[in-house]
């Protein structure tokens, strides 16, 4: 059975959609995910909803993403790293971030969700993928 606890496929990136940091990382990991593994759901989306509220995000003011993968849920820099490795290399290698102690990182990735509308701004409606991308976004929680 699938649903917010059970992420269905994975691995798959929550984001803030009306983001534009967080939509344009979407849009760089969607040109660098040359294997096409990434999936992705907007917080602003049904699922991503739920997902955000299974896991303790608040999706009317997210302070984080999460990236489920292999069963976890990580979230703030542990999310980052997961992702760079997903990736492969060349993107991969910048995962030597995570010898930084977990504090650091997260105070860092602290600051930058804080101030993340501010410094880039914020669309009116949440992102909307390319016809092309369609099938690597999940919208609706998968079926039970």
């Amino acid at each position: 059975m699938s649903g917010p606890s059970d992420p269905g496929p994975e691995p798959l990136w929550l984001f803030d959609g009306v983001c534009n940091l967080c939509s344009g990382s979407v849009r760089a990991v969607l040109a660098m995910d040359r294997r096409g593994l990434i999936r992705f759901t907007p917080i602003q989306s049904v699922y991503g909803r739920q997902l955000a509220v299974a896991h303790g995000i608040d999706p009317d003011q997210p302070t984080s993403f999460l990236f489920l993968d292999d069963g976890r849920a990580l979230a703030k820099s542990a999310a980052v790293l997961a992702l760079l490795r997903r990736l492969g290399p060349p993107w991969s290698w910048l995962a030597v971030i995570g010898a930084l102690p977990e504090a650091w990182r997260d105070a860092g990735y602290d600051w930058l969700a804080a101030n993340r509308y501010r410094l880039l701004g914020k669309r009116k409606t949440c992102m909307l993928p390319t016809p092309a991308q369609r099938a690597r976004f999940i919208l609706e929680p998968p079926p039970e």
